[in-house]
């Protein structure tokens, strides 16, 4: 800051140099005057005229000078100014006066008059001065956090934070371009600078919609060999949706929850995909109504994440987007996919894992959808017994449902599906079976033969009990419906290659390409297990490992030579 001094000598300056202006003036006129009154011929003329052009030159110089000296003064007074500190506007108040916020602080403050008070917006940035009156208009900032909204509150407000790791929850105002936005749980925000208010939602595809997945046409028959867990589900899930004045009769409320359990490959997805596509159908038939299928797949693992509360904020969106969605008129399937990853059962001690705040968390959610009818949850898993027991309650995940192995009959069924009619088949064969259909026919039970054969060349397992007694598994053993498809795929491949090796377009799949395609594929899945996992895995053939002692896996050999190897 200037001292008094400092500015006395500025204004003493500028006097000083006014006076001299003046000064200059008058001597010009008085130089006119006598120049009026001097004969031209005179000697001194001349002298005259050069004291009145220097007179002139020298009051120019003086103008310019001050000219400058002002523009110094202007500039010195606002480079010592103080700083004003730049503020947000949260609303005005009937008296003419302001609230702002000011970091952590907020303030009741005054409005400076030349400031249009009416023109100040939610959220927007203004100067303060040493008094934190406003004095000026800053329009809104365009840089800030981008936080995610954990819900939208009634009034207005909006509630963020507490999902990531630092970070406390925290109800925030919105800006005046989002007072009339609908933004819902999970939607992105950005913050100003100071955290009290929403600003902008960002545009794009909504996240609540992450999940959503496209459910492809998937009858029933579509499905072979589970018809016994197609009939509880359909009774579980099918039956309330259909006939909910009869459940309302009896005062049975309908169930929120089923859990798919079973060997890897056996259709637990495909069965989650076409209940929610036949059930929609069923239920538009039932009512008439132009409903459709909200479809939510979550893989297990891809909501687990390392920083506190984030797995947990995952799992109450996608309650939220259900419950949304819901009574919006959906019908909505939440399938969660190797849901033992995130709802493993909860550990004590010192060492904790995640599941011991995930699982609460979603034990929660399952209760909130007790209102609710048209949603339900579908958990498919491996390994049931990793499940929390929590979960698995009645009353959260009501039915239990094994998807198992195909069996014989099962097998030519699905062979059958993908084996389909508009599937190019050998010319030759269907020459020789006398049409495409038996052709097919051959096929489906040639294939099925050779994997359910109990030869030297399908074995692949002996399992030693504790009673003495020993088990065979066969190639059946390990049927899916993935193992089955591979086969198709495979035969495919290799009537391709034929056709393009021949280049011919009427090679189709031959009983060749079937044998070698399924001797192939089981070829390829004789992998054992170590002595550490043997539980493990002879859980995921289906087989149960209480009694087993030690397992002895078998290479087959060139026709019935059989070479086997211990495994203890």
């Amino acid at each position: 800051m200037p001292s008094d001094n400092e500015r006395n000598n500025r204004r003493n300056r500028g006097g000083d140099s006014a006076q001299r202006s003046d000064a200059s003036v008058r001597a010009i006129k008085v130089l006119d005057e006598i120049l009026e009154s001097t004969d031209p011929l005179d000697a001194n003329y001349q002298y005259l005229l050069l004291l009145r052009h220097q007179l002139e030159i020298d009051e120019q110089q003086l103008a310019e000078a001050q000219e400058m000296i002002q523009k110094y003064d202007e500039a010195y007074t606002k480079l010592t100014q103080p700083a004003n500190r730049i503020a947000v506007f949260l609303s005005g108040n009937e008296d003419g006066t302001a609230n702002i916020a000011l970091g952590d602080n907020e303030f009741y403050t005054n409005i400076d008059p030349n400031v249009d008070a009416a023109e100040l917006k939610t959220g927007t940035r203004v100067k303060v001065n040493d008094a934190y009156a406003i004095v000026g208009d800053l329009g809104p900032a365009q840089n800030g956090q981008i936080v995610k909204v954990n819900e939208a509150l009634e009034d207005g407000r909006l509630r963020i934070g507490g999902d990531q790791q630092g970070q406390n929850s925290r109800v925030v105002l919105r800006g005046e371009g989002l007072k009339e936005a609908k933004i819902k749980t999970g939607t992105e925000v950005r913050m100003e600078p100071n955290g009290r208010v929403a600003l902008e939602a960002f545009a794009g595809k909504e996240n609540q919609d992450y999940f959503l997945d496209q459910v492809t046409e998937i009858p029933w028959d579509k499905i072979g060999g589970q018809q016994e867990a197609i009939s509880v589900i359909k009774d579980a899930i099918e039956l309330p949706l259909l006939y909910p004045e009869l459940y309302e009769r009896f005062g049975k409320r309908p169930l929120k929850g089923i859990l798919l359990y079973g060997p890897p490959g056996c259709g637990k997805t495909l069965i989650g995909k076409a209940t929610a596509y036949n059930i929609t159908q069923e239920y538009k038939e039932r009512t008439k109504r132009d409903v459709k299928e909200y479809f939510m797949y979550i893989n297990g693992p891809k909501i687990l994440n390392m920083w506190l509360g984030e797995s947990e904020r995952q799992v109450r969106e996608i309650f939220s987007t259900a419950r949304e969605k819901a009574k919006e008129g959906y019908l909505v399937f939440i399938f969660i996919d190797e849901a033992e990853s995130i709802l493993r059962t909860r550990s004590s001690g010192r060492f904790t894992n995640i599941s011991n705040t995930v699982v609460p968390q979603f034990c929660a959610e399952m209760d909130g959808l007790v209102s609710l009818e048209n949603v339900v949850v579908m958990l498919t898993s491996n390994r049931p017994d990793y499940i929390d027991p929590a979960v698995l309650r009645p009353e959260r995940i009501d039915r239990k449902v094994k998807v198992v192995r195909p069996d014989r009959q099962s097998t030519s069924d699905i062979l059958g599906i993908y084996l389909h009619k508009d599937l190019p088949l050998d010319w030759r064969l269907v020459d020789e079976k006398g049409g495409v259909d038996q052709a097919r026919e051959y096929l489906v039970a040639q294939t099925t033969e050779l994997i359910w054969s109990k030869t030297h060349e399908t074995e692949f397992l002996e399992a030693y009990l504790r009673n003495g007694s020993v088990d065979t598994l066969y190639w059946k053993d390990l049927v899916s419906g993935a193992l089955l498809t591979s086969i198709v795929e495979r035969a495919k491949d290799y009537a391709i290659k034929r056709s393009i090796e021949v280049k011919s377009t009427k090679e189709g799949v031959s009983w060749e390409d079937m044998e070698r395609a399924v001797r192939t594929e089981y070829k390829e899945n004789e992998i054992f297990p170590k002595t550490d996992n043997l539980e493990d895995w002879l859980k995921l053939v289906d087989y149960e490992p209480d009694n087993v002692v030690r397992l002895n896996p078998i290479k087959a050999k060139k026709g019935s030579q059989v070479t086997r190897r211990n495994v203890i």
